[in-house]
This record gives C-alpha cells, sequence and structure tokens, in this order.
C-alpha cells in the first residue's frame, strides 16, 4: 500500500496534468457543446470506465506488452483512431438540430424536428471505447505512474491499482466540471441559430482531431 506522502504527490500530479485541456478534456467538452450537459456527464463516466480498462491491464501487465511490441501498439492506435474516424463520420451525417421555437406543437411526420439525442448505453460505450484503445493512456501508465511505486512498500501490482483509482476518480471529477462549464456555455450559445448549425461539425471537428493525434502517437510517446 503506498505511503500517504506519495498518495498526495500522486494526486497532485494528477489534478495538475488532468486539469490541462487534453485529448479527454477536448471529447467531453465537444459532446456537451453539442448534445448538453447529459450527455458530457455520460461520456466522463465512460471515459473514467474506459481508464479503469487501462489500470486493470497495467496491474495484469497488458500495458507493458503493448507498449512493447510495435504490432501490438500499433492496433491498438489504429484501432482507436479507426473509432475516433467514424463517431466524426457519423455526427457529419446527423441532421441539424432545430430550434424549439421552430418546432410545431402538433406532430407531423413532414415537418423538420430536433435531432434525437444519443441514447445512454452509446454515450457511456463511446466514452469507454475511446479511453480504452487510447495509446496515449497506456504510455502515461507505463512512463508516469512507475515513479511513484516503492517496492518496499509492498505488491507493485496493489499500488499500481491503487495510484491508478486515484488517477480514475480525479480524472472523472475534473471531465465532470469540464462538461458543466461547457453546458453553461452552450445554454448561452444556442441563442444563435448559427451555432445550431455548427454543433455537429465542432464535435466532427474534435473527433477527427482526436483521431490524428491518436495517429501521432508512438512508443516513445512523440
Amino acid at each position: 500500500m503506498p505511503d500517504l506522502s506519495s498518495l498526495w504527490w500522486f494526486f497532485t500530479a494528477s489534478l495538475v496534468l488532468l486539469l490541462i485541456p487534453g485529448p479527454s478534456v477536448l471529447y467531453v467538452t465537444g459532446r456537451t457543446l453539442d448534445q448538453g450537459r447529459r450527455a458530457g456527464l455520460l461520456s466522463t463516466l465512460g471515459l473514467a470506465c474506459g481508464d479503469l480498462v487501462q489500470v486493470v491491464a497495467a496491474v495484469v501487465g497488458l500495458s507493458a506488452l503493448v507498449a512493447s511490441s510495435e504490432t501490438a501498439f500499433s492496433v491498438v492506435k489504429y484501432a482507436g483512431a479507426a473509432y475516433l474516424a467514424w463517431l466524426g463520420v457519423k455526427r457529419l451525417r446527423a441532421p441539424d438540430p432545430v430550434p424549439a421555437e421552430d418546432v410545431p406543437a402538433t406532430p407531423d411526420a413532414t415537418a423538420p424536428h430536433a435531432a434525437a439525442p444519443a441514447r445512454t448505453p452509446r454515450l457511456f460505450s463511446d466514452g469507454l471505447v475511446v479511453n480504452a484503445l487510447n495509446p496515449k493512456s497506456t504510455l502515461f501508465f507505463l512512463a508516469f505512474l512507475p515513479a511513484f511505486i516503492d517496492s518496499g512498500r509492498g505488491a507493485v501490482w496493489s499500488q499500481t491499482l491503487v495510484f491508478g483509482l486515484v488517477f480514475v476518480v480525479v480524472g472523472m471529477a475534473t471531465n465532470a466540471g469540464w462538461a458543466l462549464l461547457s453546458s453553461l456555455l452552450r445554454t448561452r450559445a444556442r441563442q444563435s441559430r448559427g451555432f445550431l448549425r455548427a454543433e455537429r461539425y465542432v464535435l466532427a471537428g474534435v473527433f477527427f482531431l482526436l483521431a490524428a493525434a491518436t495517429l501521432a502517437t508512438g512508443l516513445t510517446g512523440d
């Protein structure tokens, strides 16, 4: 079990690192601006579970195996990039939302209507897959976390699990904060018709940007 001092320093370092806008922040803010606070918070939960998958992989040694194999690392990297690109294309193909005041009070099958919100399971699973297949997370748990491991404090796997869980909780808290902030900005911005038309392009652009960043990730962390 890590000592309190190590836990505190790891918590502080993780908080500083996660407060800096990165892939997870872009993903959460993009989802929130496009689909609202609920979508952002559900995406946050999915991302946290994706990080948890990475933690478990680090505990059992899968992260080390992936990082030590160029082929395995490439499979994870390209799978993650392809999934993000698919999400981007899917969002581009979705219809533009219609302002509430333009929606007729009486349902009409031929009238335009607001785009249906993404379902809860989809919002959660998208976030989970995005982080579970994020090669940057794999490299993080291999390059950053070991610096806090003390072999004299017990089994390495148990310390890795504890530090990993701390990281997951901190990440969930910071991403939720970004989601709430983005929700406030969205409430104001949605008064503009231009923003309503741009919503899907904003999120699609975020997905494509994250896909490009994933492809640029190498075993050296470049």
